[in-house]
């Protein structure tokens, strides 16, 4: 199938698709007029990649899961690697929420200083 077929099964777009190609985690053969053809296999790929970065990974958290991206990585038991990547990935993630609670607390006191408004 082409590069926009894929797109189309997998509710993805085909620059993303090259993403994933660049990024090693999808790959495709050259037709001679030099489009892309991927496998049937890689719609299966591409949606559980898709559900590794919906859950919060990076693309480069998922080239940790590449063993299992063929079948359903969600019925897979992890592995431990895995869970590490994915241990680390929500530590970065709770982090990153602390910083913005704290901005946004001092936004919310400033402007009830500025205006005795509770924002």
């Amino acid at each position: 199938m082409r590069i926009g077929e894929l797109a189309e099964a997998t509710g993805t777009t085909a620059r993303a698709l090259r993403h994933y190609e660049q990024a090693g985690l999808i790959s495709a053969e050259r037709a001679s007029n030099g489009y892309r053809v991927y496998d049937e296999r890689a719609v299966v790929r591409v949606r559980n990649i898709r559900h590794l970065l919906t859950a919060g990974l990076t693309l480069a958290d998922v080239q940790v899961f590449l063993p299992c991206l063929d079948g359903d990585v969600t019925a897979v038991p992890p592995s431990g690697e895995g869970i590490r990547v994915a241990s680390e990935r929500l530590a970065v993630l709770t982090e990153r929420i602390a910083a913005q609670t704290a901005v946004r607390d001092r936004l919310r006191a400033a402007l009830h200083r500025a205006t005795g408004d509770l924002a």
